[in-house]
């Protein structure tokens, strides 16, 4: 694939991706305003900078990648990555994902996996950071 075709199929999946965050806003609406924009933001970094960063992945592929995100990339990448925010982060995703779930822009299974995936990782992606962060470590990030 050559650049412009990367380009265009990444602004097409951003059409789309449009579409989910203005389904998952009607969602979350009731919530406080800081908490939608929470939500809303890590839910739309998630879609429209990492699944498009080195492959232009859709929305509910991103589902199988949320091991990468939080377990690596949002460690290595996201300078205000903190055990709580790699937390909060995933709870965001779930709530993404849950709403595309009962819209039918994913399937059941898939949502389960990914709950499963971040239920199981959950602490190894918070030692991870943790170990990361820790700027006294002789190798802070030796076991990648």
């Amino acid at each position: 694939m050559t650049w412009e075709e990367y380009g265009e199929k990444c602004d097409k999946i951003r059409e789309e991706n449009k579409r989910y965050l203005e389904v998952f806003l009607e969602d979350i609406n009731g919530l406080s305003d800081k908490t939608v924009n929470a939500h809303l933001g890590n839910a739309d970094f998630y879609i429209n900078d990492y699944l498009l960063s080195e492959e232009a992945l859709t929305m509910d592929q991103g589902i199988f990648n949320i091991n990468s995100f939080l377990g690596d990339y949002f460690i290595r990448k996201c300078m205000w990555s903190t055990p709580a925010s790699i937390k909060s982060t995933a709870a965001s995703i779930k709530k993404f994902y849950k709403s595309m779930l009962e819209h039918g822009f994913i399937e059941k299974d898939d949502y389960v996996l990914l709950c499963n995936t971040i239920k199981e990782n959950m602490d190894e992606w918070q030692d991870a950071c943790e170990a990361y962060n820790d700027h006294d470590a002789v190798v802070p990030f030796e076991f990648w």
